[in-house]
């Protein structure tokens, strides 16, 4: 028996000017420019250059506005006060030695991505949800953000209203995508998306698939012997299987990042600069994140004019919304923008405080376990308005340009209790893996035995999923004759 019942529920929706703040956050400093650019080509009432002092005088009588225009307030489109830190930022002279060095740049994993989405045939909803799927893609080609989130994500900051299930559905046809294993959401789901791609008339492929799919944590603690039970299967058929696996490429992202950063090199533009005087830390937000921008004095002439002419003619009043339309759009821009600093300063300012001791002395080790959270607390923000300004953002330190993501990190627990950041775990496996004997290569469970000597409290598996994170091979394939 059907039955209706009625249910209330809260949902937050972010206002265009929020929204367009949002996308703003994510953008680097080079497309900063090129959206500036774009933005006073779309409207005549935004202009490059300083904030001029209002000419007019401030008696205007509004009433004489008929009832056209009684909606609003003249004075808040003729002389905004803008202040000139809106438009103007002079933490960072744009004379001033930028010292900037070729980085990889041009056509990213990302831009790629992107590119195979225009040419597939989806609705609008469907194409944003996939946008969000596409940006939150990790360099190396995993899907780190839980479905739960992206759908939380599109209701927040794009207004799509958008369910699980449609985004697992606009997933899937991203995984689709070159190359074969992106947007996996753990190895195993990115083998397996490589392997579908395969002749399926291949014994060995479909041997492969059946280890992974029903028997990967044995396979993963090399429990050979357990697999070849369950599936009733021989050495040989065994070893054929994990050779087609051992083809498979962990990290997808790579082969796209290696072919762009070989082919596109350009420079990459500090969002920051970082100088060090006398032990002090001075940051700066590079003067190309802070443009002249100024509302049109012409439009807001001619909102005057067509105000106090509003009486004469339709066309009059059409004419009035639209420039009032105009400079409303330019106005929230040239806030944004300077919402954007405001926010980009207060994020770097409070990664520079947690990691001080790094950014003092330069030495990785000194670099404290720090996660998207940590921040968000101290400048009381959200977690994903942190992850945009993180996302795609550099920094220009003593010690060479670094992306800001590079200074998070998960912790780790020493036998004296002290919390450690994993980058120094994994600093101490790559140097004991470039110091071994390559007749004799470190197993995991070696690897694992000196990081407990040096005081580390850290499982077999861990040390296993650092390794791959550093894109180091198993023992075996380390072994040379």
């Amino acid at each position: 028996m059907l039955k209706q019942t009625l249910s209330h529920k809260l949902l937050q929706k972010l206002s265009p000017q929020q929204i367009q703040l949002m996308k703003l956050l994510q953008v680097p400093t080079m497309e900063l420019e090129a959206r500036i650019k774009e933005e006073i080509e779309e409207n005549p009432a935004l202009e490059e250059g300083k904030e001029e002092k209002d000419e007019f005088d401030d008696d205007y009588d509004e009433g004489e506005v008929t009832e056209a225009v009684e909606d609003f307030d003249i004075n808040d489109y003729l002389d905004d006060d803008l202040p000139q830190y809106k438009t103007s930022v002079s933490n960072h002279s744009a004379d001033d030695d930028e010292k900037s060095v070729p980085l990889s740049g041009g056509t990213s994993f990302h831009d790629i991505l992107k590119s195979q989405l225009g040419l597939r045939k989806m609705t609008d909803k469907e194409r944003a949800i996939a946008d969000n799927i596409i940006g939150n893609i990790d360099e190396d080609g995993y899907l780190r953000r839980d479905i739960e989130a992206i759908v939380d994500d599109l209701a927040f900051t794009a207004n799509v209203m958008a369910t699980e299930e449609e985004v697992e559905d606009v997933l899937y046809l991203v995984q689709d995508f070159e190359p074969a294993g992106v947007g996996a959401r753990d190895l195993r789901e990115c083998l397996l998306l490589q392997l579908e791609r395969r002749h399926h008339g291949d014994i060995a492929i479909y041997t492969a698939k059946k280890i992974l799919e029903k028997s990967f944590e044995e396979f993963a603690k090399k429990h050979f012997d357990k697999i070849k039970s369950k599936f009733e299967i021989s050495d040989e058929d065994l070893k054929e299987a994990i050779g087609e696996i051992t083809k498979l490429n962990p990290k997808p992202g790579n082969s796209l990042k290696e072919s762009t950063n070989s082919k596109n090199i350009q420079q990459i533009i500090p969002d920051f600069i970082l100088t060090e005087e006398e032990g002090e830390l001075n940051l700066a937000l590079n003067s190309r994140n802070a443009p002249q921008l100024k509302v049109s004095k012409t439009y807001e002439t001619m909102l005057r004019n067509y105000a106090e002419g509003a009486k004469s003619s339709k066309s009059d009043k059409e004419a009035l919304t639209f420039v009032k339309q105009k400079l409303d759009s330019a106005k929230w821009f040239i806030d944004a923008i300077f919402q954007r600093q405001q926010t980009l300063l207060f994020t770097m300012k409070a990664i520079l405080e947690y990691q001080k001791e790094y950014f003092l002395s330069g030495d990785e080790t000194n670099l404290r376990p720090m996660i998207l959270k940590d921040i968000a607390d101290i400048v009381e923000m959200d977690i994903s308005t942190i992850s945009r300004v993180a996302n795609s953002k550099y920094i220009q330190t003593p010690y060479g340009i670094m992306s800001l993501k590079y200074f998070f990190s998960e912790s780790l627990s020493t036998s004296s209790g002290e919390e450690v950041s994993t980058r120094e775990v994994k600093k101490i496996l790559e140097d004991a893996i470039d110091a071994e004997e390559k007749r004799k290569p470190l197993t995991d469970q070696k690897l694992t035995d000196l990081l407990k000597e040096k005081g580390y409290n850290i499982a077999r598996r861990t040390v296993a999923k650092y390794r791959e994170q550093l894109n180091i091979p198993v023992a075996r394939l380390r072994k040379e004759l």
